[in-house]
């Protein structure tokens, strides 16, 4: 599933060409994704202006100009792809398409059909119930060392099942919390209740800079993510123990190798000699 660096980038390559533009042609090509599609669904998005599109946590949000937020998720295998040579040769997974007044078409084309979206209020979608419970922003001025071991504090589960419990901190998934944990030096076996003064210093300021760094590559591609030009993402390239079991630990002077484990049902990736 896209992470938070996947679903910010195809955030900011749907910024320039749909901010400020109408949404001139709209087309469900089936009722339903994950969950059915709201009543009207394409009629209340035709004709709108887009005023802005942000990002919470795993979730796209489009802003329109009559106060209705256009909630979309990705999903396992969700794809919004964007041309702009004529009318495009629709594929059998483009489940949802529009045109803007500019002439660019969007494409949301889901092969698993595990995405989303939903119109809401603008003012209150915040307190929808997919974005009511989640927590802070981690590239956002809220999340601290202080505010992570507030959201840790008498935890009894791993650190690596915190970080993927969307209440503690938003976006993060099982790549990023294994290459935060890995930078930061932290055992994805130790207790969450644990993770403390300097450690969580260390994990904060870690998982910034892994989110940091895979949104200017593009995202990770493994499978399915695409950026909205259908280029790949390239973080992939990067990671220092996601998906290299066996292989040499890459920090300087570790002699250590990758192992993996499995946690709450996930694959974990980490350096014993050198996350404790």
């Amino acid at each position: 599933m896209p992470e938070l660096p996947e679903v910010e980038t195809v955030m900011r390559g749907l910024t320039p060409r749909l901010e400020g533009r109408i949404l001139a042609h709209v087309e469900a090509r089936r009722p339903d994704l994950r969950w059915p599609l709201p009543d009207g669904f394409a009629g209340r998005l035709m004709g709108r202006r887009v005023i802005g599109l942000r990002r919470r946590a795993k979730y796209i949000l489009v802003d329109l100009d009559d106060g209705t937020c256009w909630m979309i998720h990705l999903g396992m295998s969700g794809r919004m792809l964007l041309s702009n040579d004529g009318d495009p040769a629709f594929q059998k997974h483009d489940h949802v398409v529009l045109r803007t007044d500019e002439g660019w078409w969007l494409r949301f084309n889901d092969a698993r059909r595990f995405g989303m979206m939903d119109l809401w209020p603008t003012a209150d979608v915040e307190n929808h119930r997919l974005l009511s419970g989640i927590g802070p922003e981690p590239l956002g001025n809220a999340f601290s060392a202080s505010a992570l071991e507030t959201a840790l504090e008498g935890r009894q589960t791993t650190i690596k099942a915190a970080l993927l419990d969307q209440r503690v901190v938003a976006g993060i998934g099982n790549i990023y919390a294994c290459e935060a944990l890995h930078r930061s030096g932290i055992a994805p076996k130790r207790l969450a209740l644990n993770v403390r003064g300097a450690r969580a210093e260390a994990l904060v300021s870690a998982i910034g800079a892994v989110l940091t760094d895979a949104i200017a590559a593009g995202g990770s591609s493994l499978r399915d993510h695409r950026q909205t030009s259908g280029e790949l993402g390239y973080f992939q390239h990067a990671f220092g123990v996601y998906d290299r079991e066996g292989q040499s630990c890459p920090k300087e002077g570790c002699q250590g190798t990758v192992q993996r484990i499995v946690q709450t049902g996930r694959s974990t990736f980490y350096c014993p000699s050198c996350q404790r």
